[in-house]
């Protein structure tokens, strides 16, 4: 009977040496699978965000496109009706000025009229964000306005227009048609004689 005890008790020592070998092979393949769904998880976890980071990314850029889209969607159009408010402006500068003032009956009508076209093709422009560039007596800005010709000038500042040939329009932020401007040359620097124009 003791050698069966003794059997027994070996088999048991073996059950549980083969028991603790399982349960470390089991706890080693347990880590190892955490392991596994915790860097699966993390790698997931930063997909997710860098989609959502270029989700918005998308919806700002999307909205920027619109918003310009709304602003500039006229831009072709504005810049041919330019040509029509130029063509206006030198139907009304043709007709000299004491001829203007005595003017009446028909002639009279259709000045009034031409003015008032003009007025209302400025309006018009200017409600769908297209403004004039008046430069006469400001500081020369390549950015706005197209210097034609130098005017020597010591009376005023160094750069300054002095002489508008074509007015220039904008729309939003962005030059529609620069101004074609005269400029004056020999006068002191404009931003010495300008300190606020230069800032």
């Amino acid at each position: 009977m003791m050698a069966n005890d003794m059997e027994h008790d070996g088999q048991r020592a073996e059950a549980a040496a083969e028991t603790d070998v399982k349960s470390e092979a089991h706890a080693t393949e347990t880590g190892e699978a955490l392991a596994s769904l915790i860097t699966e998880r993390d790698e997931l976890k930063d997909r997710v965000l860098r989609t959502l980071a270029e989700m918005e990314n998308l919806r700002r850029r999307t909205e920027r496109e619109v918003a310009d889209a709304r602003t500039y969607a006229v831009t072709n159009f504005a810049r041919d009706m330019l040509n029509a408010a130029d063509n206006i402006r030198r139907a009304l500068e043709s007709v000299p000025a004491d001829a203007v003032a005595s003017a009446e009956g028909p002639l009279k009508a259709l000045i009034d009229g031409i003015e008032l076209t003009e007025r209302d093709l400025a309006k018009t422009l200017e409600r769908h964000g297209v403004k004039l560039i008046e430069p006469q007596g400001q500081r020369f800005d390549p950015n706005r306005h197209q210097a034609m010709f130098e005017v020597p000038n010591a009376e005023v500042p160094n750069g300054t227009v002095v002489q508008v040939m074509q007015s220039g329009y904008v729309i939003g932020d962005r030059v529609l048609r620069p101004a074609l401007v005269g400029v004056a040359k020999g006068g002191p620097k404009a931003s010495a004689a300008n300190p606020a124009d230069a800032a």
